[in-house]
């Protein structure tokens, strides 16, 4: 792996990448090497990756009852009517 030292970096970057880095939880390496590499192309943005959290609170909430409640309801929507399909 090659290293590259880069000059002229003045002290209000060198404080901008810090702080980005430390807001991202990744060293100042780690996060110029990032945005080096999708700069250049090398890492495209991924689009349809994004994680949603707004459902973790209800995560493990429901109780037997309810799950067998709302699983018989699911179950009886699904049923196929014959006379509709003739």
């Amino acid at each position: 792996m090659k290293s590259l030292s880069i000059r002229g970096v003045d002290s209000q970057l060198a404080a901008t990448l810090k702080e980005k880095a430390s807001q991202s939880k990744k060293s100042v390496n780690q996060f110029v090497i990032e945005i080096l590499r999708k700069h250049v192309g090398l890492d495209k943005e991924k689009r349809f990756t994004k994680t949603y959290n707004d459902l973790d609170n209800l995560f493990g909430q429901w109780s037997e009852e309810d799950h067998s409640l709302i699983q018989g309801k699911i179950d009886a929507e699904r049923q196929i009517d014959v006379d509709l399909w003739k």
